[in-house]
């Protein structure tokens, strides 16, 4: 294995301790909500501190990437990410838990802005698209963290033993891996600075792209049980049916993406997901029967898959930021659609149904592939992805 295969194991295990991180956290939120006691509304309102974590932790990713490189940011964002997450089991008390959720989500999206601009500088070394598999690995990690899980709830432990072990898993994955993470310090003359300006005209087209593919993502997934209860009917048994079509969908489909983006281009990959999410919801709203339904929400979560590492693909090649900074503007963009998203679908819902909810996500998909064909200027992008 030569050294650049090297590097790329050593990213993937590095999203996959992202995601198993995260995906621990949200097994155990009933447990959360019976140790305080919380109301749906209560709990609600706590999980409300992640996404505003989130928020407050963009702006500075890209500044402290693209100043101190990310390598000085991975391996001091790791280590405190993964002895983060034991503290939440720790609290005591509501007005402990809110700031560690605070701080674990601006932890993450710091994280996510180092690990996806280190990715990048290796995909530009290999030359050719991987970023996609990176994003698969954090997928995949989901399922792995929420099998763990339940393992260790059928065991008698505690949130914060629970929490423990998977800090010690973490803490392995980057001893093993932090070798390879390369120094890439910026120069901060050129492109840096807070993020707090204005994208050009291409960046913010990118931005609404990934913006309606992180709206779509969020609605399957808070609402695709919902809609197999309310909408499709299904006994207690098979409710969650749409929810796995949609992440087993969603997980795979990033393992295929960088070889449809290898060989198709990057701007035809994001029209076929734009035409996969219609087309998927559209079949899910007029035949909602378990078995259409389920292949729905299965064409949606392929066409999800690809959107945010492409969109990031093209960001990170920006000709006016540095890869951290633009990556930074696009997922600040985008995670405003994962937050809207989901209220948005309830909103809907009261007025008419779901079944006019997912309607209208629908046009999502077509807005994705719209914004994907409008060839007015070049992207940034490889020989393949030239115009857009």
């Amino acid at each position: 294995m030569n050294y650049l295969s090297k590097r790329r194991v050593a990213l993937g295990a590095m999203f996959f301790f992202m995601g198993l991180c995260f995906s621990t956290w949200a097994a155990r939120i009933p447990d959360i909500q019976a140790k305080f006691q919380l109301s749906e509304g209560q709990l609600g309102t706590i999980l409300l501190c992640l996404p505003i974590g989130s928020m407050l932790g963009l702006p500075i990713a890209g500044w402290a990437v693209h100043t101190y490189g990310s390598r000085a940011i991975i391996l001091i964002g790791s280590f405190a990410y993964a002895c983060t997450l034991p503290l939440i089991g720790l609290a005591t008390t509501t007005w402990m838990i809110v700031p560690v959720l605070v701080v674990f989500g601006m932890l993450g999206n710091i994280m996510n802005i180092s690990l996806n601009t280190q990715a990048l500088g290796l995909e530009d070394q290999m030359g050719k698209s991987i970023l996609a598999s990176f994003h698969g690995l954090w997928s995949m990690a989901g399922f792995t963290g929420a099998g763990l899980g339940a393992g260790l709830i059928f065991f008698n432990f505690s949130p914060a033993g629970h929490f423990g072990v998977v800090t010690g898993i973490s803490i392995l994955i980057v001893l093993f891996s932090q070798k390879y993470v390369i120094n890439d310090r910026g120069d901060s003359e050129d492109g840096g600075g807070l993020v707090l300006k204005r994208p050009d005209d291409l960046l913010l087209r990118i931005g609404m792209i990934a913006f309606l593919g992180m709206m779509t993502e969020g609605c399957m997934f808070d609402w695709s049980g919902v809609y197999f209860k309310k909408i499709v009917m299904a006994k207690p048994e098979f409710v969650a049916l749409g929810y796995v079509c949609f992440m087993g969908a969603m997980a795979s489909g990033r393992f295929i993406t960088d070889k449809a983006t290898n060989r198709f281009g990057r701007i035809p990959v994001l029209q076929a997901s734009g035409a996969l999410i219609f087309f998927g919801l559209v079949l899910s709203v007029l035949i909602p029967n378990m078995y259409t339904a389920a292949f729905g929400f299965l064409l949606v979560g392929l066409g999800v898959a690809s959107i945010v590492p492409v969109s990031y693909g093209i960001a990170g090649r920006s000709k006016l930021y540095s890869p951290s900074v633009a990556l930074a503007l696009v997922s600040t963009i985008s995670f405003f659609g994962f937050l809207l998203g989901p209220p948005l679908i309830g909103f809907v819902a009261d007025l008419f149904d779901l079944k006019v909810s997912f309607a209208l996500i629908a046009i999502n998909g077509l807005g994705i592939a719209l914004l994907s064909s409008i060839r007015k200027q070049v992207f940034y992008s490889d020989e393949k992805t030239e115009e857009a």
